[in-house]
């Protein structure tokens, strides 16, 4: 089924130099766009590098994270984890530079909820926006419902995401049924419920297929329990004769592996200095594109005037 799905097709890349170069044409298409829009004096100075544009993509996935979580009524994983998804995939063809990701984050939760049907009605998400007023939240979720079209076509409509908990929750289910030899499958959830919750700040979920995540999240909280799992491999999953997938499948976790332990948040100096850089970029070249992402015809008709602009509302109004 994930091998026939959008995800499967389009969004599973063959390697991390794959990604990276995708975020990197993006830069340079919006470094390319105002360099070319005839604005006088524009240095190239003051846009961000590819590796600022970094710093500010895992601030606000953090954010979106922490947003997420700490969201009323408790969000299932599997929301949280589509909405995690959706922010990794624009970013791939878009730059914070163009589209400021305070707004896209709490787009892609808003259309998760939707689209994994997790019923909370569009007041019930801004009233989570705590430090707004009832005011404030309306007008942010004007900006939002602005933004989700946006947010629809740039996925390409591909809306259905497949994250590795329903797998991790199957091969739970086989090892008790099937590999009597683990005593206790149970034991492994909370370290594989870890390592999932990781991988998901990581590109695991654009190299990897969801199933593979999950073994190697069961697999790694074996290892870290002392337990042996190479015959549940070879015997239960029928592996032992078939060198090559099993020698693919070995590569793959060591591959996943180093992206989580590759990951680390931005030092806040950095975020800081990269933030202030952001919003002098959006003040001074939103302009540019203002009429598109905000809800505005190509031609010029207006469509829906905004309300109120991103530089009115700040991070600390997320929590």
């Amino acid at each position: 089924m994930f091998h026939r799905s959008s995800q499967g097709k389009y969004w599973i890349f063959l390697s991390e130099d794959d990604v990276e170069q995708k975020r990197y044409q993006a830069n340079q298409k919006f470094r390319n766009k105002i360099l070319e829009s005839g604005k006088t004096a524009v240095s190239e100075s003051k846009l961000l590098e590819r590796h600022e544009e970094d710093v500010i993509f895992r601030h606000y996935e953090k954010r979106l994270v922490d947003f997420c979580n700490a969201f009323k009524p408790v969000m299932p994983k599997s929301v949280v984890g589509t909405a995690i998804m959706y922010f990794r995939r624009f970013y791939l063809n878009n730059s914070s530079m163009e589209y400021h990701p305070r707004i896209i984050m709490l787009t892609c939760a808003y259309l998760s909820c939707k689209v994994d049907e997790f019923n909370v009605s569009s007041t019930q998400f801004v009233g989570n926006l705590l430090q707004e007023t009832p005011a404030g939240q309306e007008m942010v979720l004007e900006q939002i419902l602005e933004y989700e079209l946006l947010l629809i076509q740039q996925l390409n409509f591909h809306l259905v995401v497949h994250n590795p908990y329903r797998p991790m929750e199957g091969l739970l289910i086989d090892l008790k049924t099937r590999f009597p030899t683990l005593e206790n499958p149970e034991s492994l959830r909370k370290n594989a419920d870890d390592f999932l919750t990781q991988a998901a700040m990581t590109d695991a979920g654009l190299l990897f297929p969801p199933s593979q995540i999950a073994l190697t999240a069961i697999l790694n909280s074996a290892s870290r329990a002392g337990l042996s799992m190479e015959s549940y491999l070879t015997e239960c999953l029928q592996l032992k004769e078939d060198k090559e997938t099993l020698s693919k499948m070995y590569d793959s976790m060591r591959r996943m592996k180093t992206l989580l332990k590759k990951y680390e948040l931005p030092k806040p100096e950095n975020v800081n200095a990269c933030k202030k850089k952001l919003e002098r970029i959006h003040a001074e070249f939103s302009s540019t594109s203002n009429k598109r992402k905000r809800g505005y015809e190509e031609e010029g008709h207006v469509a829906k005037e905004p309300r109120l602009t991103e530089e009115e509302w700040t991070d600390e109004d997320l929590l």
